[in-house]
């Protein structure tokens, strides 16, 4: 960074900057705690056997052991896209009505998990429920490690509630897909002939707002050799979502091509499930109990609030150290 040159190079500085912020990422946080457990030890050594001092240092102890978990789960964030952003896409299935509510509660769990991870939300293209809710929303999420955390949300997600559209007030399953690929960067390249790509410019659809509905701005790509379709609304400007649609496109071809060839790599990302009984990765059950239980790894929690509220955390973790 000192070198004379430095700078001239715009693009490769900020990718240099975006290392060195990784990297001190990686060591701050290890460093911090060897000095607060040598400050611990020097502070029991002057407790004189004092309880309250003691108790202290062991809540202190609860803290550290926290965050040396977060860096050992950190450190399993080896994958080279791990430290990308992430394109998460919601779908409801089967269910109707039930389904797309349950995909507009999923959208607002992972909004929430993204605020409380300090990483950014843009929406980026939305299809809305006839009578509520959402049938597809697409979200790309900008944040530290964000596709690494969040790889291991894809599939389908089922929820057990009794249904607040139902009068009789009888239980409904409703289940949703979650994809998730991460968001490649502008030195990946991605041959698309523009012989193979269908682009439709539409008008925009939205419930209502300044220049909603009145230009046709909205863009949606077909990609004929694979079928891959993207769209783009949220933007006024038809370049911008332009933009933004092939960008996704690049990422969704890329996600294929690395299925393609590594047999690994087509493991994580195997063919989609159908939405529906018996396909989903994890549960939400609200009635007649309260528990959220991930299917591949095991683990499950009874707050089913607090997880609605994007604390996804346990889940998070144990499937990364699940993960095969």
């Amino acid at each position: 960074m000192n070198a004379p040159h430095f700078w001239d190079d715009q693009a490769r500085s900020n990718k240099v900057m975006k290392e060195l912020k990784y990297l001190k990422s990686c060591v701050e946080p290890f460093e911090k705690t060897i000095k607060k457990l040598k400050e611990l030890n020097e502070l029991l050594d002057l407790s004189e056997g004092d309880e309250e001092f003691i108790s202290q240092i062991k809540k202190e102890l609860e803290v550290i052991e926290a965050e040396v978990n977060a860096t050992e789960t950190r450190s399993i964030l080896a994958g080279p896209f791990d430290r990308n952003n992430v394109i998460l896409s919601i779908n409801a299935g089967a269910g109707g009505t039930e389904s797309c509510d349950w995909a507009s509660m999923l959208l607002r769990m992972y909004t929430r998990w993204a605020e409380a991870n300090n990483a950014k939300v843009k929406l980026i293209d939305m299809l809305q429920g006839e009578e509520a809710g959402v049938k597809s929303v697409t979200l790309s999420i900008e944040g530290d490690m964000a596709y690494g955390y969040l790889k291991g949300e894809k599939g389908v997600h089922r929820l057990v509630r009794i249904s607040p559209f139902d009068s009789n007030k009888r239980r409904h399953t409703s289940f949703a897909s979650v994809d998730v690929i991460p968001e490649l960067e502008d030195d990946i390249e991605v041959e698309i002939n523009p012989d193979d790509l269908r682009i439709d410019i539409f008008r925009s659809s939205g419930p209502g707002g300044q220049s909603v509905n009145t230009t046709d701005s909205a863009v949606r790509m077909t990609h004929y050799p694979t079928g891959i379709v993207v769209q783009c609304q949220n933007e006024r400007s038809q370049l911008h979502n332009r933009q933004t649609a092939m960008k996704i496109l690049k990422a969704r071809l890329y996600e294929l091509k690395r299925k393609e060839q590594d047999e690994e790599m087509s493991k994580e990302y195997g063919k989609k499930q159908k939405i529906e009984w018996g396909s989903q990765i994890r549960s939400y059950v609200m009635h007649p109990y309260s528990m959220v239980k991930d299917h591949r790894t095991d683990t499950e929690t009874g707050n089913v609030t607090r997880v609605m509220d994007g604390d996804l955390d346990i889940f998070i973790e144990a499937f990364l150290r699940w993960r095969p």
